[in-house]
């Protein structure tokens, strides 16, 4: 009876209500993401300042709004505190020896005390009702064409962003630095300027970090010191789901960078989308960082156990 209760009690109309918020911020978080393949699977530098950086795009983003500035101004500036805490955390790690763990850990420290220098206190908000946002929930919540603007919105920018990743990391420049991720000695033999290849990257993956932030603030109407908490395990978690799912797809085809980089933001989205399903299910928000390791632990324990059991004859 307490089973039939409970399911009964769940309404499939109120998950499809909530689709479209979770497929908003999947493609918001997606920008992360991209940050993060940067840094994490290019450069394969652990950089664990993302938490921090997000934030301070949050913050960047709603301070310079309530001063008025234009949101997409806001925005690009927010992208540009990002790139700074980047040079910050690759200059730790090259001019100072500090190991890269250790050196995102330090920026992201750091930045708690400027974010809340930046904003004044632990939190600020910015209300869609006074200001002409980008990007906003009362939008996905609104008519068909206010939900129109915020898809098409999002849409373009991850768009657009994959464009530009994929012409730079076809240049010299970019190759440098996927060299530089591959194999940093045989780099330096041919060379290129490994440390200047490691905080050009950071630069690039944190900017992308605090475009994201920069637009989740206004998405959510608030920036606070704590919105970048868990972000590098949300930007991991896209990562390897759109590996996962979508990596054989995309070594089959011609331009399988580009396709790699939309599966990416395909992960977040799916993400988010599982979260959704697990909030419809009525488990306890408070759990939702466990249930997110959980999903990020499935999906990195695939591929092992995938060549695995290949190694074993399927047995």
């Amino acid at each position: 009876m307490l089973l039939e209760a409970y399911f009964s009690s769940l309404s499939p109309l109120a998950l499809f209500r909530a689709m479209p918020g979770s497929i908003a911020q999947g493609l918001i978080w997606g920008l992360l993401a991209l940050g993060v393949y940067i840094t994490y699977k290019l450069l394969d530098f652990a950089d664990l300042s993302v938490d921090g950086s997000f934030a301070t795009g949050g913050a960047v983003a709603v301070m310079l709004i309530r001063s008025d500035m234009n949101p997409w101004l806001a925005i690009l500036l927010a992208s540009g505190a990002g790139v700074l805490a980047g040079l910050v955390t690759g200059l730790l790690n090259t001019k100072l020896g500090i190991p890269p763990i250790l050196a995102g850990i330090l920026t992201q420290i750091a930045l708690y005390s400027v974010n809340l220098n930046i904003m004044g206190q632990a939190n600020q908000a910015v209300s869609v009702d006074k200001y002409n946002l980008t990007v906003s929930l009362r939008y996905v919540s609104g008519d068909t064409a206010t939900k129109i603007k915020v898809f098409t919105t999002c849409i373009l920018f991850c768009v657009v962003i994959v464009i530009l990743l994929y012409w730079f990391f076809g240049t010299e420049q970019g190759h440098a630095i996927r060299a530089t991720g591959c194999n940093p000695q045989m780099s330096r033999a041919q060379g290129i300027n490994t440390d200047f290849c490691k905080v050009l990257a950071l630069m690039l993956s944190n900017g992308l970090v605090g475009l994201s932030g920069g637009l989740y603030a206004q998405y959510q109407g608030a920036a606070d010191v704590n919105m970048g908490r868990g972000a590098i395990v949300i930007g991991l978690a896209s990562v390897i789901i759109g590996e996962v799912l979508f990596g054989k797809l995309c070594e089959r085809r011609k331009h399988a960078f580009a396709d790699t980089l939309f599966a990416v933001i395909f992960g977040s989205i799916l993400y988010y989308l599982v979260l959704s399903v697990i909030l419809w299910l009525k488990f306890p928000s408070d759990d939702l960082k466990l249930f997110s390791a959980i999903v990020v632990a499935i999906f990195l324990a695939i591929p092992y156990l995938k060549n695995k059991k290949k190694a074993t004859g399927g047995r």
